[in-house]
């Protein structure tokens, strides 16, 4: 959530932090503002709304000279979105500027003590507690001053600081909260994720917890929470900074479902050799897989519904006790770990607080924490004993398509590399899994070459205002998913159910005109799945179905609209379903007119609890 943005070197600063800062829109924000050295002292724009109002006011950059600044999108935590509340903060003498991600936990104790030492407040913020307390303890030492700080504020937090009687640095802090550094010829940078500055350097130092950096336009020198000098090597970033644009498409989203294909290419592929899982590196042994008593899947949002597909896949095929955690419970809930548990952590961006949490949890109680994310060098990787990337590229908009696709992937591979070394698998099954896993990405452009069935039918439902999502096993995990696309960018109500618990109350809700989506993919049930939806269809709902090719003729008998997938191995099964159910919510909150790249009160990575 929020996005930090920094800048020291020879060029205009301005311009290159609102170009930052658009980069990041896509974390979700509701105010945004810049502060930089110009004339002698720190001049502050701030502005309620979309960064196009701050660009406005400063003429898209030519409005502020100077060539040292940082710049902030916020979400707002303490204190209502307006231009006060914006970041950056100031302190009463306006010479120290903060821009913050994450929360201070301990902020109203520490503004009481300011408040009784004559210190003024203007914003409702924690963040001006931070810059407040800096100049506090200033005594012309701005790098001993944030270290006192840091010694006396506590929670989650990603800090820019710059000064106005050090014009020549800036100051980075960084605890369970994502920021790094940017490596430039005479010119460096800060920022919360590196799409911020992918244009301009691919040279980056990713920064431990704890850590502060003082960036000079010569250099980076980082320091231990003791602010003991420590080295650090940058890591280059190797993709294209095309990955990080819309390449003609009209959302970000829809080109994220249209580049899964490949994405699963870059995922799979490399990952079977000679009809065989080969995971490279890999750092279990076959010992300690043997040994494993039971496994506990770790992760939020839609990486909780990966987690649920695994649940199901992977109890199938190793016998072994899976359980599911939402990463905000986990924690909470005392679970039993030890060293015969296996703890997978799922995570596009590496970074989600409550599941870092939860993994620092899993790891005290003495279990073994496997990793699956996107965001090579991200806190959750660097943290892991294990980590499978998914590689499926920079992700922007907030809804995640690839990333799910991507780790589900991730996650079926590391099952049949599980299941043949305990030996709970027949060569037979595993060698069909396999080579359907490599059809896997010509399937799904199967799929999405239907996209406009798919598209009539979002036409048709759009107006509704309450939607059910109905399965059984596979189809239920699924529909969790589908329900969640739904809900997140196109605001319709909208709940999963497990079709067998219908009976058990939801069906009441069911009444003429309601959109109930059955999903019956997996073969096994469709029988049951099909009496679903003769049940909720005498209730008189309109009924659109997901079903694979070869019961499309005896669903299209009952469902009002059908959409089909191609056949595949049940195990893999969700990778093609999630597909239209992604491109139905994308045209559903099209026709609604909403923002769907960056929909309301959500944000790409979850930094605080």
């Amino acid at each position: 959530m929020c996005g930090i943005v920094g800048y020291i070197g020879a060029q205009e600063a301005t311009p290159i932090l609102l170009d930052g800062l658009a980069r990041l829109e896509y974390r979700g924000y509701d105010s945004a503002g810049v502060a930089v050295y110009s004339d002698g002292a720190l001049k502050v724009a701030k502005a309620k709304g979309r960064l196009q109002v701050l660009s406005d006011m400063l003429q898209g950059g030519a409005a502020i000279h100077g060539q040292v600044g940082i710049g902030h999108t916020r979400w707002a935590t303490h204190g209502a979105p307006s231009d006060i509340n914006s970041h950056p903060q100031v302190s009463r003498s306006g010479k120290i500027a903060v821009v913050h991600n994450g929360i201070i936990e301990n902020y109203s104790a520490l503004k009481q003590f300011l408040i009784s030492q004559g210190v003024p407040f203007t914003s409702q913020t924690d963040t001006e507690v931070v810059a407040q307390l800096i100049e506090y303890f200033y005594d012309g030492d701005l790098l001993q001053a944030v270290g006192r700080v840091l010694h006396r504020i506590e929670g989650a937090y990603a800090l820019g600081i710059l000064c106005a009687d050090t014009p020549d640095q800036l100051i980075a802090v960084r605890r369970d909260s994502p920021l790094i550094l940017g490596v430039g010829e005479g010119e460096n940078f800060l920022a919360s994720d590196v799409t911020a500055i992918i244009k301009h350097t691919r040279e980056v130092i990713y920064m431990e917890d704890g850590e502060v950096a003082v960036l000079t336009r010569e250099g980076i020198q980082c320091y231990n929470h003791f602010l003991q000098p420590v080295e650090k090597e940058a890591a280059h970033v190797d993709w294209e900074i095309d990955a990080a644009e819309k390449g003609g498409y009209e959302h970000f989203m829809f080109k994220e479902i249209m580049e899964q294909p490949e994405a699963l290419r870059r995922a799979i592929f490399p990952r079977i050799k000679d009809g065989q899982v080969y995971l490279e590196d890999f750092g279990l042994s076959d010992d300690y897989i043997r040994d494993i008593r039971k496994i506990y899947i770790v992760a939020c949002g839609s990486s909780y519904h990966v987690g649920m597909v695994g649940k199901y896949n992977l109890e199938r095929i190793l016998r072994l006790p899976v359980e599911v955690a939402l990463a905000s419970e986990f924690r909470y809930r005392e679970p039993i770990v030890d060293g015969h548990t296996l703890v997978i952590m799922i995570s596009q961006s590496g970074e989600t607080l409550d599941t870092m949490a939860a993994l620092r949890e899993a790891k005290r109680l003495g279990g073994k924490i496997l990793s699956i994310v996107n965001v090579v060098g991200s806190s959750i990787a660097r943290e892991s004993d294990v980590v499978l990337y998914t590689w499926a590229g920079p992700e922007i908009a907030v809804a995640t398509t690839k990333a799910y696709s991507t780790q589900l992937a991730v996650l079926d591979l590391l099952g049949l590399h599980f299941a043949q070394r305990l030996g709970t698998m027949g060569k037979e099954a595993y060698d069909q899994i396999v080579q359907e896993m490599l059809l896997l990405p010509a399937k799904m452009e199967q799929v999405l070459e239907n996209r406009e069935d798919i598209q009539y039918y979002a036409s048709q439902y759009f107006n509704h205002d309450s939607v059910f999502y109905i399965g059984r096993n596979l189809d239920y995990a699924l529909g969790l998913e589908g329900s969640l696309k739904l809900k997140e960018i196109s605001y319709i109500h909208s709940e999963a159910y497990a079709s067998g618990e219908l009976k058990h109350g939801t069906i009441s809700l069911i009444e003429e005109g309601t959109l109930v989506v059955a999903l019956a993919t997996y073969s096994r049930l469709f029988e049951k799945a099909m009496s679903n939806v003769v049940e909720v269809k005498s209730r008189g709902a309109d009924v659109l179905a997901l079903t694979t090719e070869p019961h499309r003729k005896e669903m299209g008998k009952i469902a009002n609209g059908l959409i089909t997938i191609p056949e595949t191995h049940p195990m893999l099964l969700p990778s093609l379903g999630v597909v239209p159910l992604q491109l139905f919510a994308y045209y559903v909150a099209l026709m609604r007119g909403c923002d769907i790249d960056k929909p309301r009160n959500l944000a790409k990575s979850v930094t605080v609890e």
